[in-house]
Formats: structure tokens, sequence, C-alpha cells
């Protein structure tokens, strides 16, 4: 399945793809950055709260960017539709992402389920499921 960048402005493309999470019947669509960088799947807890989870109530982890400040986080099951395609995930739901505008797609739960092409000069984003 192919996706096109997002244009986040002049000259500012990023690998952002429409997705869908779904938690015991509710769902929501949101826009998810795919991120070779990123571990994990992180969205914002207020996408959580939407979903009926109770953001606490998950694994704790942490998440450390290039700011070099942990966060925790809370990892909870849930089914990811991807270009109509669904898939059972772990996502972790992080208190102070939503200023991002979307969440994160990383190795672990996205990577390690499809083979990702970029293509920046066409403006692309291939995934293959394995």
């Amino acid at each position: 399945m192919k996706f096109q960048y997002k244009k986040y402005g002049p000259g500012v493309l990023r690998p952002v793809i429409p997705v869908e999470i779904i938690y015991k019947g509710k769902s929501i669509s949101y826009e998810a950055l795919i991120d070779s960088g990123a571990d994990s799947n992180i969205f914002p807890a207020q996408i959580a709260d939407i979903l009926g989870i109770d953001v606490k109530s998950g694994e704790k982890r942490e998440a450390w960017g290039i700011t070099g400040v942990g966060e925790d986080y809370f990892v909870h099951s849930v089914e990811l539709i991807v270009g109509g395609w669904s898939y059972d995930i772990k996502v972790g739901f992080l208190p102070n992402i939503a200023r991002l505008g979307y969440g994160i797609l990383g190795q672990k739960g996205f990577f390690d389920i499809f083979v990702v092409k970029f293509d920046l000069l066409k403006g692309e984003i291939e995934l293959k499921t394995r």
C-alpha cells in the first residue's frame, strides 16, 4: 500500500499517514508519523481517554527523546487499522505528546509488521506486509 508524504509548509514533507485506533468497540481516526528512530508506537494520552482506556493502568515505560529528558508512558493493546488492514499491536500513550499533532509509529508494532520504503523525491511511502 502507498501513501503520500504530508506537507507541513514550504519544503517540509513528513511521512505521516492516517490510521484508525480501536479499543473495545470505540475508534478514532488519527495521523501518525512513521519514525524509524522510534522504538515503539506512541500516541497522545488524550486518544486513550477518548477510547475509554485508563492510561495509567497500562505497563509503565519511559521514553527518551532528543531533549534527553525521560517521560513516562503507558502501554496498552489496541487494534490499528492501516490502509484498511487490521493489526493487533501495543501502543504507548504519553501525556505530553499532543502538541505534535500526530502519533509515532516505531520499530516494535510497525516496522516489525511492515517493510517500509521511503521515497522523499516522489513524496511517497510504500508499506508491504512481512
